[in-house]
C-alpha cells in the first residue's frame, strides 16, 4: 500500500516529527490512517490516477482527506474545533515533508482548508457530493497568493 511505502521512505528526523505529533494523541493514529486509506481508495475508484496531478481531482482529494480526518477524529473527541486542528496539523505536516513546488503547495494547503471549512460548517454534510459539486466551479490558479479566494472554493493548476 502507498501509505506504508511513504512511511518507509521517511528520514529519521521525519519519523521523530511524526512521533512527536502522535505521542500526545495516540487515539488519533488509527482514525487518521483510516481517513487516509479511505480517501485514496475513493479517489482511485472515482478518478483513477488523475488525482495525482495538480488538477480538480487532486483538489477534491485534498479537501476530502481533510474532511475525513476531522470526521473520523471527531468520533474520538466529540469536538469539531479539536478535530479541525488535528486535521490541519497532519496535513500541514504532510505538505512540509512531501517536496512540492511552491504553487502546488499553495494549492494543496488551500484545498486542505476547504475540506476543514466544509467539516466545520456542517459535519453531517455528504462531503463526496458537495466536493464533486465544488470541482465543477474550481478556479484555475497561477499565483501563490490565494488569500483573496473563498475558503469554500477548490483551486487547481492543471
Amino acid at each position: 500500500m502507498a501509505i506504508w511505502a511513504r512511511i518507509r521512505r521517511l528520514k529519521f528526523k521525519e519519523i521523530l516529527i511524526l512521533l512527536k505529533l502522535f505521542l500526545p494523541n495516540p487515539f488519533y493514529i488509527f482514525p487518521t490512517y483510516r481517513a487516509t486509506r479511505e480517501t485514496m481508495t475513493l479517489c482511485d475508484r472515482l478518478f483513477g490516477k488523475k488525482h495525482y496531478q495538480d488538477n480538480r481531482e487532486n483538489a477534491f482529494r485534498h479537501a476530502y482527506w481533510n474532511f475525513l480526518i476531522a470526521e473520523k477524529v471527531f468520533i474520538k473527541n466529540n469536538s469539531v474545533e479539536e478535530s479541525i486542528i488535528w486535521a490541519k496539523k497532519i496535513t500541514d505536516l504532510h505538505e512540509r515533508l512531501a517536496p512540492n513546488k511552491t504553487l502546488a503547495r499553495a494549492m494543496d494547503l488551500h484545498n486542505n482548508e476547504v475540506g476543514r471549512t466544509l467539516f466545520s460548517n456542517n459535519p453531517e454534510e455528504n462531503a463526496v457530493e458537495k466536493l464533486q459539486d465544488l470541482m465543477n466551479s474550481a478556479v484555475k490558479i497561477n499565483d501563490v497568493d490565494l488569500s483573496k479566494l473563498d475558503k469554500n472554493q477548490l483551486v487547481f493548476i492543471e
